[in-house]
């Protein structure tokens, strides 16, 4: 066979279809920056297209095509399958997700998908990725199809590109120090792929799963100090103020005698288990615990209710369109620069604020957690262990994210209850999404006469997609939103209709409380599960511009995107001046805090978060290894980090010390999500 025949020979192709889906793929994500990924992406269609070429090779007659023609489908649908995943949550979703989290996604919102499939856009993506089956079927039905076979010397070459081009792959990332930080400490699904391609993504993931990643803990050295108020406490701490007080100017009393957030836990003991439990151990050894404060136990024996809602965000809060959750944001404690990371859709938001952990696991991370017994840090456990009546409810179907197996196993004395298996006589199931009104309503008179009451609510009202017609909330209160005709897309004022549903229904619980005199005496937490990323089902990053106009800046990082509004109001903060948090916050501290505020005993070093009252530094941060302190804001993207404003002094050493503690957090959170280190720590969760 001549060298001509050999680079002509149309099994070839199949190398070249890869690298097409990898390129469509890439450039409908990212956009125009895809293109620094395009070495790598070209280096693995060749390692996983190459195996394709080989059986090829060795298969013949008229079984050849119907082979070549089902590996171009198979080696399509991951891509797809990835694509439309994306454009429903905006996320990319690692393996652990899909298989224990996306996969009920897909089928309980198929309507929704198939919407998205059926779309422009989603339609021109079956047709760009049908091509290459295109081409062949056109080949059999001109009879140009190639039935030549190779000679050995061109299979054997073959066979040898492939760990050829492994080697090469691995000595360009050798030879850039961002591409070894990203596949070493700095390893995440979507910052893999974003850097190296869908393909070669997939594979850390894999690899991910098998061996673990991230390396080991780093020491945190020479610790920075800006603080005006104590020193710096330790390496995994730069204190800076963490509230300030109203416009009366009063700040509360401080705590006599300062006391360490911590239990009596035998870290030397842990350390001596070895892997991940030492690890660990010696991780928590060494971070400097939160104190007491002015703020510690001011809820101590209120009734508790946490929200998870739905796609909510801080401009869903509007004074005349929904008065409730303007009130309870500004007569509360004040979060005026929070974030919700999103990751892994719904089920990581919640998991984020209910364990104070990132899902490094995915859709997984929940079960993980549930499977190993490291229930005890959360506040179903915590106040269920002080005798409070508890249960958790969600107005869509109750076995949904596998909801029926780990809301039961929280610690919430009644347990856990959705569609089927009690909320349908109350909510209207037949719609989407369901009422959050209806399930408030509905509740309400399970708990409210109770002496203690702890619960928790995912509501759905605010589910996307956002359209007069789609959304039954939207319809609903479409009319009450002729104030915006004009001024916002249908999108926009959807989505905002959409909560006005979630404001009725805490309208109806204030208004329930203050009735029967326990306002005071509740505390109710709100925290997004995400962003509204159903507004854009076509954008990437970069390019959302229905979630630009809703946030009225333009939104071209992740940091941005996630911006959010934190909750924590009782009828008592109504009383009292003003508490204004505005340094970085996020989902993450809503566990410490809460457990501070309420006075509960629990170790500051085992939760990444903060107690936004303590001296601890303010920082919020992502899986993207992007972070934001009360100094600036780092995009790990790009490689920079922009001070506050031009008044800001960052000292010498400040950035790196930050990334290396985002770092540690990151891996400390991995580390935890797959094992029973709380369990072992601890001990019984429901003690």
């Amino acid at each position: 066979m001549t060298y001509k025949g050999f680079i002509l020979m149309r099994r070839f192709e199949f190398i070249f279809y890869v690298f097409f889906y990898e390129v469509v793929f890439g450039f409908s994500v990212y956009g125009f920056g895809y293109f620094s990924s395009m070495p790598f992406t070209l280096l693995w269609s060749i390692i996983l297209g190459a195996p394709a070429v080989i059986l090829l090779m060795n298969i013949k007659g008229k079984l050849l095509p119907l082979v070549d023609g089902l590996l171009r489908i198979l080696y399509a649908i991951p891509f797809l399958v990835e694509y439309f995943i994306y454009m429903q949550f905006k996320e990319l979703y690692d393996l652990n997700t899909i298989m224990n989290g996306a996969g009920g996604a897909l089928t309980g919102f198929a309507s929704t998908i198939r919407g998205l499939i059926f779309s422009p856009l989603g339609l021109w993506h079956l047709f760009l990725y049908s091509i290459p089956l295109s081409i062949l079927v056109a080949d059999l039905i001109r009879k140009k199809y190639d039935y030549n076979q190779p000679d050995k010397q061109v299979k054997v070459a073959t066979a040898i590109a492939i760990p050829v081009c492994l080697l090469f792959n691995i000595i360009i990332i050798a030879c850039i120090p961002s591409a070894r930080t990203i596949v070493g400490a700095e390893y995440s699904y979507g910052k893999a792929v974003q850097a190296f391609g869908y393909m070669e993504g997939t594979a850390l993931d894999v690899k991910a799963l098998l061996f673990g990643s991230g390396g080991d803990f780093q020491n945190v050295k020479t610790p920075v100090n800006l603080s005006t108020s104590q020193p710096g406490e330790g390496s995994e701490s730069v204190p800076s103020g963490s509230f300030l007080p109203g416009e009366s100017g009063v700040v509360p009393t401080p705590t006599p005698v300062p006391q360490p957030q911590v239990m009596d836990i035998d870290f030397t003991a842990l350390s001596q288990k070895g892997g991940k439990i030492a690890s660990l151990a010696q991780y928590c050894a060494n971070v400097e615990p939160t104190y007491t404060n002015a703020m510690t136990g001011k809820f101590k024996g209120k009734n508790l209710i946490m929200i998870t809602a739905e796609a909510f965000t801080a401009e869903a809060i509007d004074p005349e369109l929904t008065p409730t959750l303007y009130r309870l944001a500004t007569k509360g404690i004040q979060f005026t620069d929070s974030y919700v990371p999103a990751t892994a859709g719904t089920t990581g938001g919640e998991f984020s604020h209910i364990f104070g952990l990132l899902p490094t696991s995915g859709g997984k991370s929940f079960t993980n957690m549930i499977d190993n017994g490291c229930t005890y840090f959360t506040m179903g456990q915590r106040l269920n262990a002080e005798g409070y009546y508890g249960q958790a409810f969600h107005n869509n179907d109750y076995k949904y994210y596998s909801r029926n197996k780990t809301h039961t196993k929280l610690g919430y004395s009644a347990g856990f209850m959705g569609i089927y298996n009690g909320m349908e006589q109350w909510v209207n199931y037949h719609q989407w999404p369901e009422s959050d009104y209806d399930m408030f309503q509905g509740t309400c008179p399970l708990f409210i006469n109770q002496d203690h009451f702890n619960i928790y609510y995912m509501s759905v009202s605010g589910h996307s997609g956002y359209t007069r017609a789609g959304n039954a909330m939207s319809k609903k209160h479409w009319d009450e939103t002729a104030s915006l005709d004009g001024k916002n897309s249908e999108a926009v004022r959807a989505y905002k209709a959409c909560n006005m549903d979630l404001d009725q229904g805490l309208k109806y619980l204030v208004d329930r409380l203050e009735e029967c005199g326990k306002a005071d005496d509740t505390v109710i937490c709100i925290v997004a599960d995400h962003f509204p990323y159903g507004l854009d089902p076509d954008a990437s990053l970069g390019n959302m511009p229905k979630l630009s106009e809703l946030y009225r800046y333009e939104v071209k990082n992740y940091i941005q995107r996630d911006h959010n509004r934190i909750i924590i109001w009782s009828g008592c903060l109504e009383k009292e001046d003003p508490i204004v948090v505005d340094t970085p916050t996020s989902s993450l501290d809503i566990l410490p805090t809460l457990m501070n505020l309420f006075g509960i005993k629990y170790d500051s070093r085992l939760l990444p978060g903060r107690d936004v009252f303590s001296n601890s530094m303010p920082l919020a941060f992502n899986l993207n290894y992007d972070w934001k302190t009360d100094l600036g804001t780092y995009l790990s993207s790009k490689g920079e980090f922009t001070p506050k404003d031009a008044n800001t002094q960052i000292p010498e050493g400040y950035v790196q010390q930050v990334k290396t503690i985002v770092s540690n957090k990151i891996k400390y959170c991995k580390n935890m999500v797959g094992s029973d280190f709380f369990r072992q720590a601890v001990g019984d969760p429901n003690r």
